[in-house]
Parts: structure tokens; C-alpha cells; sequence
């Protein structure tokens, strides 16, 4: 991928808030009260900006699934750097598998499986503006949103997380999905 700079920068930032959702998804529970999500997305970003000269792709998807992959060791290893543990590689492969899958369940929400090229190009295109329009929700309205479609918790299950009753998340997932919704037809 031939780039100046500028346009490397460019194309890295694009998926930052598909980074930050993936993260959000997938962050390991006993990273949370010793490492910042942005920390890891800033990384992530740092990490594939020094290699984007090796990056062999030549799509959006491809430059996400690449992200991916980086995200997923940076993750690794902020676990095993700040775990009591060894090296696991049973670990290794759950969060690779977690992050795979958490892609997976966003992209399945877009659209069914495509097999053109275009229409995967397409479909990488209505992810990120997803990842942009999901991470503009308020925060409450974000997490439910979250929780509910790409990680199939109950309704109870997030009312308890939030401090909610199921009525009030209800509410939640009504105005978070019509906001997405809007925001995403204006785009």
C-alpha cells in the first residue's frame, strides 16, 4: 500500500471507532481496573502504523481484519503482562476467538453473509460507520445497545449491570436503536 503519511494516519483513524467497539466487547474483566481501554486502541493504532509499509491489502476489510489481529495480541499481552499466570495459549486462542466472533455478531447485524467483493466492501463500509454511530450514543444507551445485540445478554441481565429496572432498559435499547437507525440512514 503506497501512502504518504498522512494518508496512512487517515486510513489507521477510520477504523479507531471500530476498534474502540470491539474493545468495549471484549475486554478482558481483569484489565479493567489497570488498563484504559484507549490505551490498547492507542497501541493498536501505533503497532499498525509502524508496519503499514508490511500491510498487503488493498480493501477496507482487509485493513480491519489486520487491525484485528493486532488488537488481539496487544490484548494478549496486556493479560498475560499484567495476569499472575504464565503464558497460556488456551488464553491466546479464546480472546483471538472472542474478538473473531464479536466481529462476527457486528457484521451479522449488518447483513447476511455477501460473496462479492463489492458487496464486502460495502459491508465493511456500513461497519465502520456502525462503529461510528454506536460509540455517539450516550454511554447508557451504548452499553445496552452493546450488551443486549452483540453479546446476547437478557434484558435482566443488563438491568442489574446498569442499575436499571427491565422497563428503563427497555427504553434504552428503543431510543439507542432509533438514533442508530437515524443516524445511520443520514449517512
Amino acid at each position: 500500500m503506497n501512502m504518504n503519511a498522512d494518508e496512512r494516519g487517515d486510513a489507521l483513524e477510520k477504523h479507531r471507532n471500530y476498534l474502540r467497539l470491539l474493545t468495549r466487547l471484549e475486554f478482558p474483566a481483569k484489565l479493567r481496573s489497570k488498563l484504559e481501554h484507549s490505551d490498547v486502541i492507542q497501541q493498536t493504532l501505533l503497532h499498525a502504523h509502524q508496519a503499514l509499509e508490511n500491510f498487503r491489502g488493498n480493501s477496507d476489510a482487509e485493513m480491519a481484519a489486520w487491525l484485528r489481529k493486532i488488537l488481539t495480541r496487544n490484548l494478549i499481552h496486556a493479560s498475560r503482562d499484567y495476569g499472575r499466570a504464565k503464558r497460556d495459549v488456551a488464553r491466546e486462542r479464546s480472546l483471538n476467538h472472542a474478538l473473531d466472533e464479536s466481529s462476527a455478531r457486528i457484521e451479522s447485524w449488518l447483513a447476511a453473509d455477501q460473496s462479492l467483493p463489492s458487496e464486502r466492501m460495502r459491508r465493511t463500509e456500513q461497519l465502520l460507520r456502525l462503529a461510528d454511530a454506536v460509540d455517539s450514543l450516550p454511554d447508557a444507551q451504548r452499553e445496552a445497545v452493546e450488551m443486549h445485540y452483540w453479546q446476547g445478554k437478557s434484558l435482566s441481565d443488563i438491568a442489574s449491570h446498569l442499575g436499571r429496572s427491565n422497563a428503563a432498559v427497555g427504553g434504552l435499547l428503543h431510543r439507542g436503536l432509533k438514533k442508530l437507525r437515524s443516524q445511520l440512514s443520514e449517512r
